[in-house]
């Protein structure tokens, strides 16, 4: 009995899929049966060269296991064949034949030379014209998402990368460049996971200070621009979380929208941004308060997906490691589904020295850092120590602001847009279409 091979993500099944399915039946009854197995591709696989897949690997597993033909649906947990191929030594892998040229190109090279060890085949299968994964994909992500399915997107990153980018949005159109922005390193496409929804660019975009002075209402219609034009997960940026009582209702109505995690830091009385330390008055809420707060929003959560995570503010008020350590257990009792330490040192030593201790501790959750101050640290360091999720928290309102001044000075100085226009903006027809439907 005759084994085939065919490896997919599978996250979109269409006519290709179908097609290189419906050969290898084909081939089977030519050889008088056997089984087709397919290496479906976790999503941690597939995280690793392109964007989270919108269905699970359970819920890609339930389609695939359904088609007609499929006998068997395995792991695959890297790009890499081999690893699977040398476990169950197919006797074909079956492929579309757009892999004969570019990035995959060695990694069909690699299986030929695994199968010849036992005298198994690789067949290509002729590309589906007018067919692409890639294109799908965006009209999906043009017609949007749902408040559960972004919800718990944030949860499937985690399990699935080794560190979850996550950068600040203040309106719709900011969102958009974290929703939209790429690059492509080493044959993969590299992006943001996620959104930040930071109080300090809010209050900033609206020209207020960072003193809380914006309230939830607010707040919460710069939030449902973001998420209209938006499909990532979100965290929100909840300063300390209010009085209890408010809290609570602050949890219902972002699990309500869709929002994957609300941070929120325990200092008491009125904000004072966390970079100022102690040039400032701040005042750290008590571990057993702030707990409290953290068991209420836990008990006011309707679902799984939300997650609450605790911002210890112990560093910046040098109040101490231990202290630090001490706080991050009580909160993690409480319920908290991660931490976040916060430093204003301008290395990463403070910060790597809590992780140390951190990740010792028996029941640990993903832990969250923003190197603002400390911005040398790379995401290869912070995945070293432990970090889960890195926060690049102000940087797209900090880089709007100059070139918005520096095109007015310009105008001023000229007494004309000319040069603002040729050295400082884009094209007036690339505005007028950066949205889709304004024509």
């Amino acid at each position: 009995m005759k084994k085939i091979y065919i490896g997919m993500s599978a996250d979109l099944l269409h006519p290709g899929h179908l097609n290189i399915i419906n050969e290898a039946r084909k081939l089977l009854d030519k050889e008088g049966g056997g089984e087709l197995i397919v290496g479906l591709l976790t999503d941690k696989a597939i995280a690793s060269y392109k964007r989270l897949p919108y269905m699970n690997w359970e819920q890609r597993k339930t389609v695939i296991e359904n088609v007609k033909g499929v006998t068997q649906v395995v792991a695959q947990e890297t790009l890499d064949y081999v690893p699977n191929l040398l476990k169950i030594k197919p006797d074909f892998v079956l492929h579309g034949d757009d892999w004969k040229t570019g990035v995959q190109a060695q990694t069909r090279q690699r299986i030929i030379d695994v199968m010849s060890e036992w005298g198994g085949k690789v067949i290509d299968i002729p590309y589906t014209e007018g067919i692409s994964s890639t294109k799908l994909n965006k009209v999906l992500k043009e017609v949007g998402t749902t408040p559960e399915v972004r919800s718990y997107r944030l949860k499937r990153l985690l399990d699935s990368k080794d560190i979850v980018t996550i950068c600040e949005a203040h309106n719709g159109l900011s969102g958009l460049i974290v929703e939209n922005a790429n690059i492509v390193e080493d044959n993969k496409k590299i992006e943001f996971d996620g959104i930040w929804i930071s109080s300090l660019t809010q209050s900033a975009a609206k020209g207020k200070p960072d003193i809380g002075y914006l309230d939830t209402t607010s707040r919460m219609e710069t939030l449902n621009d973001i998420l209209e034009v938006t499909t990532k997960p979100i965290i929100y940026d909840g300063d300390n979380g209010g009085p209890q009582e408010h809290f609570v209702f602050t949890v219902k109505t972002l699990e309500r929208l869709g929002v994957s995690a609300i941070i929120i830091e325990d200092k008491i009385g009125l904000k004072k941004n966390s970079l100022f330390g102690t040039e400032v008055f701040q005042q750290q809420d008590t571990p057993e308060d702030f707990a409290q707060k953290i068991k209420a929003g836990k008990q006011a959560q309707v679902t799984d997906n939300f997650m609450i995570i605790a911002r210890i503010e112990s560093l910046i008020l040098e109040q101490g490691m231990d202290d630090a350590v001490l706080r991050a257990k009580t909160y993690l009792e409480a319920g908290a589904d991660g931490i976040m330490i916060h430093s204003r040192q301008k290395t990463f030593d403070e910060i790597k020295e809590f992780a140390k201790l951190y990740n010792r501790l028996p029941d640990r959750k993903p832990l969250v850092v923003v190197p603002s101050s400390y911005n040398q640290v790379t995401e290869q360091e912070l995945i070293d120590n432990g970090i889960n999720i890195v926060i690049y928290a102000n940087h797209l309102l900090r880089a709007a602001y100059p070139a918005m001044l520096n095109t007015a000075k310009s105008i001023l100085k000229n007494h004309r847009c000319k040069e603002a226009s040729d050295n400082y903006c884009m094209k007036i027809n690339d505005i007028i279409t950066l949205i889709p439907g304004a024509k």
